[in-house]
């Protein structure tokens, strides 16, 4: 059964994780979905932001040579990487010259690319397949303004949060400035919003599917095609192979019915 790491900038995303993602790919063919709170665990408390690529590169290539059977992915905002110096992610310096879609991507691909290199020869690529938020966790959540209302208990904030979210083509994209990130123009309308809390409760409002269907970039974690995706069907073919090694046959696909895999968690709805 297939285990995924999911690499979280801080508490709102590791109870999101907990709470909705986890739930939704459990109930998909996974056998575990653990968050993994970026950093060394005695720095819990002080937690917050995105820390530098080369702590978090550590974390990860750690995790996967621990658990050779594990996949891993992760959920941290374009927004807050440091893109100089030596703190830098791969490719966040060079994203901004791309169109907005493509931002997000572009990191995506190098954060890929380097944690293949440092896994070394032999690294199967779909164990790792990164998914960076435009820009922050608040954008997803203005998915579905009127849940997002009610799920913070102020319907009376709905208008306000809808007219920020008509204002740009996806939700992805309210903005790149620390003074008009989304959980900002959202503390501006609710001043008492507290992340880990309100957060959470607006995502159940809201749901996984309603996200999928205004945030392009999404899909690549809650559902496919992307991250998730190619793990369940790289879940799938481990199924196939331990299949076709208690049968002793050269070809999963050649195997007699009664021994292959009577689950396949590719086959189920996402």
């Amino acid at each position: 059964m297939t285990r995924l790491l999911v690499h979280v900038e801080g508490e709102t995303e590791e109870m999101f994780v907990k709470e909705l993602l986890g739930p939704h790919l459990l109930a998909r063919g996974y056998a575990r979905v653990d968050p993994r709170l970026m950093g060394s665990a005695r720095q819990r408390n002080r937690r917050g932001g995105v820390r530098p690529w080369p702590s978090v590169c550590r974390d990860i290539v750690n995790h996967l040579r621990e658990d050779r059977s594990c996949f891993a992915t992760t959920m941290v905002d374009y927004y807050g990487m440091p893109q100089a110096g030596p703190p830098a992610w791969p490719g966040r310096a060079e994203a901004p010259e791309q169109a907005s879609l493509r931002r997000a991507q572009t990191v995506e691909e190098e954060l890929a690319t380097e944690i293949g290199q440092e896994m070394g020869p032999g690294f199967n690529p779909r164990r790792f397949v990164p998914y960076v938020v435009m820009h922050e966790f608040e954008a997803l959540l203005f998915s579905d303004c009127a849940r997002f209302a009610r799920g913070i208990g102020r319907p009376d904030t709905a208008a306000s949060l809808q007219a920020i979210r008509n204002s740009h083509a996806s939700p992805e994209e309210i903005d790149d400035s620390p003074h008009t990130a989304p959980s900002k123009r959202v503390q501006g309308i609710l001043p008492t919003y507290q992340k880990p809390l309100h957060g959470n409760l607006a995502a159940l409002e809201i749901s996984l599917p309603a996200m999928r269907g205004a945030c392009p970039g999404f899909p690549t974690l809650a559902g496919t095609p992307g991250a998730i995706g190619n793990h369940v069907e790289a879940a799938e073919r481990q199924s196939w192979d331990r299949a076709r090694l208690a049968c002793g046959q050269t070809e999963a696909r050649k195997a007699p019915p009664a021994c292959r895999p009577a689950f396949s968690p590719a086959s189920l709805p996402l």
